[in-house]
C-alpha cells in the first residue's frame, strides 16, 4: 500500500490558490489529502467543500484556517503534519495581501510584508524540515522577483544571501519605510518589487543549503512565476488583460512543476516561469510605474 501524499496550499480560498487546490485534488489519488488553507475558517470550509464536490476531484480535500502572519501557527501546523503523517509532500506558499493602486504603499507596508515575506520565511523554515523525499516546496512569486528590478545599491543585500540575511534585509526595508528613508536608500515605492525579490532570494538561500541532498532524492524547492493572472488582486493594476490567464490556466504550469517525474537540476532553487528558470540577475528598475503610485 502506497503512503498517502499530503499537499498544502496557502491563500487558497479563491483565485490562483483555489485553482491550485483544484488541480492537486484532480491529479492526486483518492488516498491523498489536499489542505486548502486561508485566514477565514468559514471561507476555507466552504471552498474545500465546493472543491470536494467537483467531478474531477479524486483526492480528499479539507479546509484549514491558517493566518500566515502568525508564524507560530505555521510552525504548529508543520509539527502536526509531521506527527500525524510523517511529513508533507507538496507545499505551495501562495498567500498575498491585496493592495490597490490608489492606496498608500507605505501605509499598507506592514501587512504586505507580513503576508508575502515574513510568512514565506516561516513556511520555508517550518515546512522545509518536514518535506518528504521527492517532495515539492514552491513559493509563488513573479518575474518581478529577479534582482535587476532593484536599484544596484540594494543587490548585495540579497545576492548570495542566507535566509537570516534576507530576513534582515526585509526588516531593514520595513524600517526605512517607517522612517521615510526608503526612497533615498534606493527602495522602490511599489512594494511588490522588493517583496518578490526577497521571496526569490529566500528560496535561493534555503535551496543552496540543501541542494545536494534534495537532488539526490528528487526533491524540489523553487519559486514559481505563473505569469499574468486575472484575479481580484491583480486586475486593478493592469489596463490590458487581453493576455491574462484564468486562475485555472495559470495553475497548470505550476502543477506541471509539482508533478514532473524528475527534478531538473537547472530549475532547483530558481525562479521558474513556464518550465524555464529566469535569470536571477535580469530586469531593470520600474521607474515609471513607481512614479504613478501614492506614497
Amino acid at each position: 500500500m502506497n503512503t498517502p501524499r499530503i499537499a498544502l496550499v496557502t491563500g487558497a480560498n479563491q483565485g490562483l490558490g483555489r485553482a491550485l487546490v483544484e488541480g492537486l485534488a484532480a491529479r492526486m489519488g483518492k488516498e491523498d489529502l489536499v489542505l486548502l488553507t486561508g485566514r477565514s475558517e468559514r471561507r476555507v470550509t466552504d471552498a474545500a467543500r465546493e472543491v470536494a464536490q467537483l467531478p474531477a476531484t479524486r483526492a480528499q480535500v479539507r479546509g484549514r484556517a491558517l493566518d500566515v502572519t502568525d508564524t507560530d501557527a505555521i510552525a504548529r501546523l508543520a509539527d502536526e503534519l509531521r506527527a500525524e503523517y510523517g511529513g508533507i509532500d507538496v507545499v505551495i506558499s501562495n498567500a498575498v495581501a491585496r493592495v490597490l493602486p490608489h492606496e498608500s504603499q507605505a501605509a499598507r507596508a506592514d501587512e504586505f510584508i507580513d503576508v508575502s515575506n515574513t510568512a514565506t520565511h516561516a513556511v520555508l523554515r517550518s515546512f522545509g524540515p518536514v518535506l518528504r523525499p521527492g517532495g515539492r516546496l514552491l513559493v509563488v512569486a513573479s518575474s518581478l522577483g529577479t534582482l535587476g528590478h532593484l536599484d544596484r545599491r540594494l543587490h548585495p543585500l540579497f545576492d548570495g544571501a542566507g535566509l537570516d540575511q534576507v530576513e534582515y534585509a526585509v526588516e531593514s526595508w520595513r524600517n526605512a519605510i517607517h522612517h521615510h528613508t526608503a526612497e533615498e536608500a534606493g527602495w522602490p515605492r511599489w512594494l511588490n518589487v522588493p517583496s518578490k525579490v526577497a521571496q526569490v532570494a529566500a528560496v535561493r538561500a534555503v535551496a543552496a543549503a540543501r541542494r545536494e541532498r534534495d537532488l539526490a532524492t528528487g526533491t524540489l524547492i523553487a519559486s514559481v512565476c505563473p505569469g499574468m493572472v486575472d484575479t481580484a488582486t491583480s486586475r486593478p493594476w493592469f489596463s490590458d488583460y487581453s493576455q491574462a490567464q484564468s486562475p485555472s490556466e495559470a495553475a497548470r504550469a505550476v502543477l506541471d512543476v509539482v508533478f514532473a517525474e524528475h527534478v531538473d537540476p537547472a530549475l532547483y532553487g530558481e525562479l521558474i516561469r513556464f518550465g524555464k528558470a529566469l535569470d536571477w540577475h535580469a530586469g531593470t528598475p520600474l521607474v515609471e510605474q513607481d512614479r504613478m503610485l501614492t506614497p
